[in-house]
């Protein structure tokens, strides 16, 4: 039972092909006679119209592929288009039942007239006409052209808000020839078509609309009609803010922390010239990828705005270390200084003395209790005791004394030398005791002088950190 099925199918099958082949036999050679027919005294030269008078009908129809290259420095956009053309040729018309029925047929479009459309803002010196690609033409005198084209416009870059900035590029198409009254254009949609436009991946896509004008230049009075496709971009900012705004606003950071940084380490200056080297790489970074405009962008600001900061703190840390390093010659802390700085900003500021345990409260407590009784803390606690073994002391250095004067009283001229020996002595002791008590008030000038510059380090330390973070928090609004 299976055979004479089998054999059945295969007849089939064979038949089917060769009528198949009968078929496109058929239409091959109707269109070839069609061809001949057509183009016999067909020229492509002419705009194919009955009357001359009449409008002919472009409909024009824009597909955005994909968009190659965005160059903001010289404003010009490189993008894939499919472009559409659709019009009527009067002179290539056929009678379907003459010719077996075909309808269509598919010649190459440099053998039809073509409207001369083509993109007015291109910005290349290359020709950016679409592919000479087949047209599809029909039986009642209808032309499709589709054709790719790679095309370079200008566009006008607004960088303000670099990286969070919207861009808006025309593509304006017309006919570069006829004017208004010989060749119409019409928009096909609404808008370009985005259905198979390639994700990219530096901008998104908002929107393509359409627009037709009609403009009388100067030197014509006749009308020309063009489509202008506005193609609405956002930037993705997520590289630029990973790549150059958050190593900017952590680099800024470091701007306060130069008043923090001793003056003793002899880096305070160092920290903030190479914080400004930083800024600097990073500022010359964005002025390479921006056009010459006067439109500075926002991070280029938020770049200035830094390296002032930058720059003023470096300059008042200098300032800072010339008032840590007075030293005797200096002249005392004035008195508003001691009050307004010593008294108050220090404890707002919680800046203690030079070599003061900020971590051990119980041992400022005492310090200040003792220097209120005008006391140490060893002779507070040891203060009776202190007291008689100084008395003691005393008495057994004055009965030395005056046993060593009573000894060696029997000879005059010896005790006048020892009472010599001993006011040389005393006055070496006073000498001494003057010397070490101005040393210790050029030392207690010097260490006032150091907690005045540590109080300012610290005020502009948190100045300077609300004024980086305030900047911060700005940009991070106006993106």
């Amino acid at each position: 039972m299976d055979w004479p099925h089998s054999c059945f199918s295969l007849c089939w099958i064979l038949w089917a092909a060769s009528r198949l082949r009968v078929i496109e036999a058929a239409e091959g050679k109707y269109a070839q006679k069609l061809f001949n027919d057509l183009f016999e005294d067909y020229s492509n030269a002419l705009r194919p119209v009955e009357d001359t008078d009449k409008v002919l009908n472009v409909t024009l129809q824009i597909t955005l592929s994909q968009i190659k290259d965005m160059d903001e420095r010289n404003q010009i956009l490189t993008a894939y288009l499919w472009i559409r053309q659709i019009w009527y040729d009067a002179y290539l018309k056929w009678d379907r039942d003459q010719y077996d029925g075909l309808d269509t047929i598919r010649i190459p479009s440099d053998l039809v007239w073509r409207p001369d459309i083509v993109l007015y803002n291109k910005a290349d010196d290359e020709s950016s006409e679409p592919v000479n690609t087949n047209v599809v033409l029909r039986y009642d005198g209808l032309i499709t052209w589709d054709s790719p084209a790679i095309t370079k416009s200008s566009c006008v870059v607004d960088v303000s808000y670099f990286p969070f900035d919207d861009q808006q590029c025309n593509l304006t198409f017309g006919s570069w020839t006829y004017n208004g009254n010989q060749v119409d254009i019409f928009n096909a949609l609404d808008s370009g078509d985005l259905s198979d436009f390639i994700e990219d991946v530096e901008w998104e896509i908002h929107g393509m609309p359409a627009v037709k004008n009609v403009i009388t230049y100067g030197c014509c009075s006749e009308p020309y009609p063009d489509i202008t496709f506005t193609l609405i971009l956002k930037r993705k900012s997520s590289f630029y803010i990973v790549n150059l705004l958050i190593p900017c606003v952590l680099i800024s950071f470091l701007a306060p922390l130069s008043f923090y940084l001793p003056a003793a380490s002899g880096e305070k200056v160092s920290l903030g010239v190479t914080v400004l080297l930083a800024m600097t790489v990073f500022q010359l970074m964005v002025a390479e990828i921006m056009p010459p405009s006067e439109n500075v962008p926002l991070i280029g600001k938020y770049y200035i705005a830094t390296m002032a900061l930058i720059t003023a703190s470096t300059a008042l840390t200098i300032m800072v270390m010339n008032i840590h390093f007075c030293g005797a010659e200096a002249k005392p802390v004035p008195q508003w200084a001691r009050v307004v700085i010593l008294k108050y900003m220090s404890k707002i500021l919680f800046v203690y003395d030079v070599g003061e345990r900020c971590a051990s409260p119980r041992h400022s407590k005492e310090q200040e209790h003792h220097q209120k009784d005008g006391k140490l803390p060893e002779l507070r606690r040891k203060g009776p005791r202190n007291r008689d073994n100084n008395i003691s002391r005393k008495k057994e250095i004055n009965g030395l004394l005056n046993n060593d004067l009573g000894t060696q009283g029997e000879n005059p001229k010896e005790a006048d030398s020892y009472c010599a020996r001993y006011m040389a002595l005393t006055r070496n002791i006073e000498y001494i005791a003057k010397c070490l008590k101005d040393h210790r008030t050029n030392n207690a000038k010097g260490i006032e002088w150091k907690k005045v510059a540590k109080v300012i380090d610290r005020f502009f330390m948190w100045i300077f950190f609300i004024m980086v973070f305030a900047m911060s928090i700005l940009i991070i609004a106006k993106a």
